[in-house]
C-alpha cells in the first residue's frame, strides 16, 4: 500500500489561522471536501480522509455548500438496505 506524506513549509504553517493542534484533522477534512467536490474521491473515501462518519462528511459537506453526488447506482443501494430493514 502507498501512501502520499505532505510536508508543508514552516513559514505556511505558521500562516495557517488555525490552532496546530487542529491542523492536521483540518486540513485532511479541507481535502476531503474539495476532492469530493470535484469528483476527484467518492464520497466513502472522501470521508475517510475526513476522519469522519457517513452522516458527520454528509453534515460537513451540506455546511459548505457542497453538493452531494448521488447516482442510480447508490439509490439502487439505499432502495436495497430500505428493502431490507422492511423484513
Amino acid at each position: 500500500m502507498r501512501g502520499i506524506v505532505l510536508e508543508l513549509p514552516p513559514e505556511v504553517c505558521e500562516a495557517l489561522r488555525i490552532p496546530v493542534a487542529e491542523q492536521e484533522a483540518r486540513l485532511r477534512r479541507e481535502l476531503a471536501i474539495r476532492l469530493y467536490e470535484k469528483g476527484l474521491l467518492s464520497f466513502g473515501k472522501a470521508r475517510e480522509l475526513a476522519g469522519l462518519s457517513k452522516w458527520e462528511f454528509h453534515e460537513l459537506l451540506a455546511t459548505e455548500g457542497v453538493p452531494r453526488h448521488y447516482d442510480l447506482e447508490e439509490l439502487g443501494a439505499d432502495l436495497q438496505t430500505l428493502e431490507d430493514l422492511q423484513c
